[in-house]
């Protein structure tokens, strides 16, 4: 592959209060490649990618971009566009009540006169969507159509606005396997159709699948780029060394737990569709949780794992039947706060949406569950409020400025330690986490997955939902399959393998 850089950014220093974000970054990427950036949560890949969309605006970062060979100085994203840049981010860019045609041309309407050519616009976006192999209506709303093909949308929209470079930012995290493989094509033939495309994720065996080039970040600093494509050796090994600065001899530390008695007992559990009454979400299940084990819940994406733990939990609003018991007392549960004051905490798998308040700092996102704990006549004590906040902050090591630091401005990785700190102030007998690495580096998961080993040995039962079939066979002791929101099997770690789960999910004996 020859040395024609479509893209250059050089030196760029970007700083935040008490913060320096990306120090002297370097990062060049060839014309026509795959080029995949990666490092841990907090190694300023977002960060560089926000300089080169506009969105942090020259004037606010030093070093310079170069487009082309061009200097370029963006005031703002519509400048960068201009420029043929577009970026995905993880958190879509769509209004779900519009459809898929208005979402696509969403502030750059096609036009005859001073109205909108309709018939144009459906015959274009039709267009587009054949380019990235989506087979939808273009007059369909969003919200109609599940989280792979709401991708697919992003990627039409960025193709209309003649993106030549597209940044795609962990465009897998929410998707299901097949999904993934169908987009990860897309990508392919959108860099054979001559776009260059930037790729970030967590998820390295897509990273060695895809890229052309490997780039890597750590601490704000430009670490090594390595080329596959030309035959330069990458492993998965390697690119963890680098990224983490250490090498990391393994990624589930194994810990032989204890089981002790029986703390929850779930007994002939049913949930009703809030939508449609007659349909079973979860259908007559029946488990057990023991103190001291990690039980995990595996299946594919629509088989009711999510509906599970937020039912038990009291946060899903639908018809129920069956029982839920903790420590042999037999529960009534209708609202989060039931559950809490029973034992029970859930760690939900979108911690942006539900389990944080990203505008408030870290002290009240940490004590958001525990008001109980640090208030006395119903007036907060802002001194034990402090006191518990950084308690439970040190114990999980969050990376921050300061308590004050407001909680969007942390790392994936900090800010799911923060949702963790959360619910461990309320101290549960039992901890429901749902996919609780999900977009998270591997050195932030190997601390997440001591943090349960360290729960586990104090008694704590836990229930861990996860869609990465090597983590569920790699932290937990024993593994409950569902399939269409019932259970279908059972396995001890010993006997697991990630294809005899794959083959209960999908509906195997």
């Amino acid at each position: 592959m020859s040395d024609d850089y479509i893209l250059e950014m050089r030196d760029i220093t970007k700083t935040f209060p008490g913060v320096r974000a990306l120090d002297n970054v370097n990062f060049r990427v060839r014309r026509g490649e795959i080029h995949a950036l990666v490092g841990e949560n907090g190694a300023g890949k977002s960060t560089l990618m926000k300089v080169l969309s506009g969105l942090y605006p020259a004037g606010s970062y030093e070093g310079e971009i170069v487009v082309d060979g061009e200097t370029m100085s963006f005031a703002g994203i519509r400048q960068s566009e201009a420029a043929g840049i577009a970026v995905i981010y993880q958190e879509l860019a769509l209004v779900s009540l519009m459809n898929v045609a208005e979402n696509i041309f969403l502030g750059n309407e096609i036009t005859s006169g001073a109205a909108i050519d309709w018939a144009k616009s459906y015959a274009r976006a039709s267009e587009l969507l054949a380019q990235v192999h989506l087979d939808v209506n273009p007059r369909v709303p969003v919200q109609k159509l599940g989280i792979g093909a709401q991708q697919l949308v992003e990627i039409a929209k960025a193709l209309f606005k003649n993106a030549r470079i597209l940044v795609l930012d962990e465009p897998t995290a929410a998707l299901n396997e097949s999904e993934s493989e169908n987009l990860l094509n897309i990508i392919r033939k959108l860099r054979d159709d001559g776009v260059t495309c930037i790729y970030i994720s967590h998820k390295l065996e897509e990273v060695k699948s895809i890229a052309d080039s490997i780039t890597v970040l750590r601490d704000g600093k430009t670490i090594e780029t390595r080329h596959p494509s030309e035959g330069e050796e990458v492993t998965e090994a390697q690119i963890i060394s680098m990224m983490v600065g250490r090498e990391l001899t393994e990624r589930f530390p194994r810990v032989e737990h204890t089981a002790g008695e029986t703390v929850l007992e779930v007994r002939d559990w049913t949930v009703y569709d809030p939508e449609r009454a007659d349909r079973k979400v979860i259908d007559n299940i029946s488990f057990d949780v023991r103190k001291g084990e990690i039980l995990g819940i595996a299946g594919l994406m629509g088989a009711g794992r999510t509906e599970l733990a937020m039912s038990i939990f009291g946060a899903y609003g639908a018809r129920r039947s069956g029982t839920v018991t903790l420590e042999g007392k037999k529960l009534t549960i209708n609202e989060p706060s039931d559950a809490i004051e029973t034992g029970i905490s859930y760690v939900t798998e979108d911690r942006k949406e539900k389990g944080l308040v990203l505008n408030m700092d870290i002290i009240k996102n940490s004590t958001l569950a525990s008001h109980f704990r640090v208030a006395s006549n119903g007036v907060l004590n802002k001194l034990e409020e402090i006191l518990e906040a950084r308690e439970y902050t040190t114990q999980l090591q969050v990376k921050m400025s300061s308590l004050e630091q407001i909680t969007r401005n942390l790392s994936g990785g900090n800010q799911q330690k923060v949702v963790l700190s959360k619910w461990l102030m309320t101290k549960p007998k039992v901890l429901l986490l749902d996919e609780p690495t999900r977009g998270i580096d591997v050195g932030a998961k190997f601390e997440i997955y001591n943090i349960m080993n360290r729960l586990v040995e104090e008694g704590v039962g836990i229930v861990m939902i996860s869609s990465e079939l090597p983590e569920i066979v790699g932290i937990t002791d024993r593994i409950l399959v569902m399939q269409e929101g019932r259970l279908v099997g059972s396995q001890d770690w010993r006997e697991a393998t990630q294809e005899s789960i794959m083959h209960m999910a999908t509906g195997g004996r």
